[in-house]
């Protein structure tokens, strides 16, 4: 079975991921493969190159993506090529990991995918946990891990799609309202909950 673990920012996800790996259960990152497709010598990095110019990279020939970020933040055109080409290149990757899992003999496989609703990548999993905070204690959160003011935390929220739109998307919500413990213990009675599902 393949989980799609998703959130918002400052919900917990990472937290809730790193409980799951804890536990020896595979997880497959989007972030972190979003990362290795585009390092030079992946086919990724190679259109890249080819669509943006050898402008964009640093001298040791990797990536410049904050130069990147640039050029595409402000125009839509070159953001579409970008994600045409990063986002076929990772959802192959995840899915190669995924099924390498399962053939290896694991019963249960976790994709981290920050974006799974806007991203539309519901087809990949068997189902979707979503892990959730209040929205008044997301943005506590954020203020206090990134030391930011409460305009550029709500920005920041705001970009996304709404915690409660997710909500009603999820097959499980995890709640994530109160400290540490009590996240740790609904993650390991949901993962059991799971193991044990026919």
């Amino acid at each position: 079975m393949i989980i799609g673990l998703t959130g918002g920012i400052a919900t917990g996800k990472s937290t809730v991921s790193q409980i799951v790996r804890n536990q020896g259960i595979p997880i497959v990152d989007a972030d972190i493969i979003s990362r290795e497709v585009v390092m030079p010598g992946k086919e990724a990095y190679e259109k890249i190159v080819s669509s943006f110019g050898a402008g964009i990279l640093h001298e040791d020939k990797t990536i410049n993506r904050a130069q990147l970020g640039e050029i595409i933040f402000n125009d839509a055109e070159k953001r579409s090529v970008l994600n045409n080409i990063v986002h076929p290149a990772v959802r192959k990757e995840m899915r190669l990991q995924a099924d390498s899992y399962l053939k290896a003999g694991e019963s249960l496989v976790i994709m981290d995918i920050p974006l799974l609703f806007e991203s539309k990548l519901t087809h990949m999993v068997n189902r979707t946990w979503l892990v959730y905070a209040k929205p008044e204690i997301q943005l506590e959160r954020l203020m206090l891990r990134d030391d930011f003011t409460e305009q550029q935390a709500l920005s920041r929220i705001q970009s996304q799609m709404p915690i409660d739109e997710k909500k009603k998307l999820a097959d499980i919500v995890i709640e994530n309202n109160g400290s540490l413990t009590e996240l740790e213990s609904r993650v390991l009675q949901l993962l059991n909950d799971t193991k044990n599902r026919p």
